[in-house]
Parts: C-alpha cells; structure tokens; sequence
C-alpha cells in the first residue's frame, strides 16, 4: 500500500504548508500528492504549483470536478501539467452534487449521472489518446455540438499537442453502488470519501472482479497523537460539514453513504441539526465509532495496529489528509 498526501482545497486563502508539505512528503517517499477542489480554489493551479518545486512525486486531483469544465478544457489540463512535470500526472474526477452544480456552476445537474459520467470519461480518453478527432453522439457531451441552439458548423478536432502518455490514469471519486461498479469499468482507479476497512461488506458488491492494476485510493485524516477523542474532533467537523452541508436535506450523496455504512439514524440527524443551524451540535452528534473507524488518529502503536487493517484489503493507496509533518513522518515509518 503506498502513501499520497491529500492536501485538498483552500480555505479563506492560499495555504503557506502546501508546498513545505508536498516537499516533505517527497522526501519522504510519499507516491503521490492531490489537491482538490469545491466553491472557491480550483484544483489544477496549486497542483501544478508543487509541481514545479518538486520532482518526483505524482501529482492528483482529488478531485477535479466535471461541471467546472468540459471534458476537453479537463483533458487538456491535464496532458498540460502531464508534460510540464514529466509525467507525473494523475487525473482523478468527480460529478459533485445538485446544489454545487446548479448553484455554483450555474448548469443543470445531470438526470443520468452515471452516463454523464461515462461520457466525459470517454472524451478525456478520445483526447489523451489522440487516435482521431473527438466525436462522441452523447446525451449530455456531443462532440461536434449537435444540439438545436446551435450553429452545425462545430468541427471534430484532436487536440494539437501530442499527448505524453495516451493512458494517463483516470480515477473517479464515485459513491453509489451503481457509480462505483461502472468506475471499476471505465476508469483506472477509484477515490472513496469515507473508507471503512472493518465495514468491506458496505463496498463488496461494487468491487466483484476488479481489473488489474485497478487502484482503490481512499483519503484519511490521520493524527499522531495522545487523545483520541480531541484527535478525532477534526473528523467529526469535516463530517459534521459533509453530512449537513453538502447537498440538499432530500439528495445528500453523502449522507446516503455514511447510510450504507451503518449510519442511517445518525447520518439523518446531523443533517437535520446542520440544517436548523445547530452546526456544533451537528459535529458533536457525529458518532466517534463511525469518524475514528474512517481516520488513523491516536499514539503511534495504535495507528501502527489499525494501519494493518487498511493493508489487508484492496486499498492500493492511502492519501493522508493531515497538516502535521510528524505524522506523515511516522506514517511513512509505519508503512516502509
């Protein structure tokens, strides 16, 4: 199981430890580092940022979202920062939700998701691969623009710039059972929000056959240190945030999954708190079981026996969401 640093998306700015951190995870021998994005900085900038003070470790998006961009501006990102930092790129997408897309992206949330998905898949493919101009008959990404609002004078193109590698990996960062089982299809690998090794069964029919080489790349808050419980308070935020926040009280994707997960009670009334604006009370009302059970917080002999876990399933990577450069450090320890 190799190790990536997750650094996500920025808060109210830049964040100053980005760059430090990915440099120390490089020295470390940390495979990989993603940046992420929502409402605010977008995923590519900071990447290729790091990318020029780094040299070695792989750069991901985790994730990039698919109504920020068509998947052409998508593919060309990323054969750009591919070939800027000689090869090192990894493109990991999302379909996010109705309330980012049609509020913040200003675009109609896709009636079929798994096939606009599958569509956008297949023209980064097209352009990454360069075999021919890009020409798709599709739903919701036709490739000449077919549709009645527009001129018929679009022309199928491939892209300019050659490619530096036409199978540049692809992941997606799925969550329904449905989504997560076309992933193992059409993708190379695939990013979970909320990976539980002691609950397989909650993924286990979505993961039947798995192609070769197919990467399962989960994202983890991790903490070194003497109390759990204040460990795990961070978690419980981003959770309490997700859980409440992150969609609409009837199609939150996320809380549908904590769920699946065993959660249902408890995932359905930190969104109600979340939603009448008792926002600490949402975060306390996160079970500990479900926030610790997803994260590696704790002393370092407890991380070391739960880091096993993770290793017995299918998980290729563990991307640690984590500010403290001690605990990549020891993670990197634990992991060699």
């Amino acid at each position: 199981m190799r190790l990536g640093l997750a650094l996500g998306y920025w808060g109210r700015g830049p964040s100053a430890d980005h760059v430090p951190l990915a440099q120390e995870a490089e020295r470390l021998g940390y495979h990989s580092v993603w940046t992420a994005e929502s409402w605010g900085s977008d995923a590519f900038t900071p990447l290729t940022w790091i990318a020029a003070r780094t040299t070695r470790i792989r750069l991901g998006t985790a994730v990039a979202q698919m109504a920020a961009r068509s998947p052409t501006t998508t593919a060309m990102h990323a054969l750009t920062l591919d070939h800027l930092s000689g090869g090192r790129m990894m493109l990991g997408l999302g379909l996010s939700g109705p309330q980012v897309v049609e509020g913040w992206y200003g675009r109609p949330f896709p009636k079929s998701p798994l096939t606009a998905t599958r569509e956008y898949v297949d023209v980064v493919r097209q352009v990454l691969r360069r075999e021919g101009p890009v020409e798709l008959d599709g739903r919701f990404h036709s490739h000449p623009y077919r549709g009645a609002d527009g001129t018929g004078l679009g022309k199928a193109l491939k892209p300019i710039t050659h490619p530096l590698r036409a199978e540049l990996p692809l992941l997606l960062g799925a969550e329904g059972p449905k989504n997560i089982a076309q992933t193992t299809r059409i993708a190379d690998g695939w990013l979970p929000l909320y990976w539980s090794p002691t609950r397989p069964q909650a993924y286990e029919a979505s993961l039947t056959d798995l192609p070769e080489g197919f990467l399962v790349a989960p994202m983890a808050r991790a903490h070194v240190c003497d109390d759990v419980a204040e460990g795990l308070l961070p978690v419980k935020a981003m959770l309490g945030f997700y859980i409440g926040g992150m969609g609409h009280a009837a199609r939150n994707f996320h809380a549908d999954l904590m769920a699946r997960m065993g959660f249902g009670e408890e995932a359905r009334r930190i969104q109600r708190l979340f939603l009448e604006g008792r926002r600490e009370e949402a975060v306390l009302a996160v079970p500990d079981a479900f926030a610790d059970e997803i994260s590696l917080v704790g002393p370092r002999e407890r991380i070391a026996e739960r880091l096993e876990s993770w290793r017995k399933g299918p998980v290729t990577d563990l991307l640690v969401l984590s500010p403290d450069p001690r605990t990549l450090r020891v993670l990197a320890e634990l992991n060699s």
